[in-house]
């Protein structure tokens, strides 16, 4: 027989993306999808079954069809399609999680978990190193919103590689994703007509496409091939960097910079009037920017992104549409204004 695979949050366009395209592997002989909410969108020839992972019944679920592979995809930033709140979504990835583990811990027939989480466990501070890498321990510690929640996701994980030494375990660590169907807070801050930016500050930032997270999640959760390992806690990220000046001007969407103090008065009206989950943890990155090392993601995962960085803005921006400032002219403009200036003048 194949194998059983368990997807958890399937309700969410990347987990059914996900779901539709481990069907088609050879070895995989059932597909679980798992949520607390139906999806909208369809599974393909997978079995949905109603279930929040924050409740012991999903231990009930791995026994009873004997699942072998784990894929944990139900850690997010924000809700559902605007359901539910913040705390909703601290106990799925932080209770859910527990509950999860736990539940594996108990049934026999797993043997492989890998799990969706995200360079926000790095956090963004002042002093960070220029490139993280997978054992670089962040300089300030997430104090809370999602970053919070990730760290004390991973922290479970790696208590449970400790108890269930046969399991192989893999933890994915994404930076952003983008894409069509991104829906993550960073796709909705590069939503808005206008960007608030922190005056003096223009952050470095990566990006996956959400093409190469379904695959690098079909790696993790197979097989290795021959000369790779997919055990073990990776970076995610397609090759280059992204000035958020940059992604701001390839969607022609002006910004509107602010001293910091203002920035967080900003987000919290955006909160209070529902239009945008413009957390701190939001704010730290767009001032002080993250960047990663994924030599591991490709000399030991064995993972080559389609996408650069660059490249998946890119798609992710022609998904949304023009701004209220045509890129090109945008861009004709700043390079003329640059022309101008004398030799020297704005430089540090």
């Amino acid at each position: 027989m194949g194998k059983v695979v368990l997807v958890t949050g399937v309700a969410r366009q990347l987990g059914g993306r996900f779901v539709r395209r481990i069907q088609r592997e050879p070895d995989v002989d059932r597909v679980i999808g798992v949520d607390a909410v139906p999806p909208e969108h369809h599974l393909g020839g997978a079995e949905f079954l109603r279930a929040d992972i924050r409740h012991p019944t999903i231990g009930r679920v791995l026994a009873e069809q004997s699942v072998d592979t784990v894929v944990h995809m139900d850690v997010n930033g924000t809700p559902l399609g605007k359901r539910g709140s913040r705390a909703t979504v601290k106990e799925t990835n932080v209770i859910g999680t527990m509950q999860l583990l736990g539940a594996c811990q108990k049934t026999p027939t797993v043997k492989r978990l890998v799990v969706k989480s995200s360079t926000n466990v790095y956090g963004s501070a002042p002093r960070d190193p220029a490139i993280f890498t997978e054992t670089t321990p962040p300089k300030s510690l997430p104090s809370g919103g999602f970053a919070k929640d990730v760290v004390e996701v991973e922290g479970y994980v790696r208590g449970f590689a400790r108890r269930r030494p046969d399991v192989a375990v893999c933890v994915l660590r994404f930076a952003n994703i983008l894409g069509p169907c991104a829906d993550s807070p960073l796709a909705e801050y590069f939503s808005l007509p206008v960007l608030p930016t922190v005056l003096g500050f223009d952050p470095r930032l990566q990006f996956v496409h959400e093409d190469d997270a379904i695959e690098v999640l079909r790696i993790a959760s197979g097989e290795p091939a021959r000369s790779t390992l997919n055990s073990g806690t990776f970076n995610i990220a397609g090759d280059g960097v992204l000035l958020l000046s940059q992604a701001a001007r390839r969607l022609g969407r002006p910004t509107l910079p602010f001293f910091l103090p203002s920035v967080t008065w900003v987000s919290s009206a955006l909160r209070s009037v529902g239009f945008l989950d413009f957390s701190p943890e939001q704010i730290r990155l767009l001032t002080h920017g993250r960047v990663v090392e994924t030599t591991q993601m490709r000399d030991t995962l064995g993972f080559r992104p389609r996408y650069t960085t660059p490249e998946a803005f890119e798609d992710y921006a022609r998904s949304r549409g023009p701004g209220l400032l045509p890129p090109e002219t945008l861009a004709r403009t700043v390079d003329r204004i640059a022309a101008l200036m004398p030799a020297g003048r704005g430089q540090n």
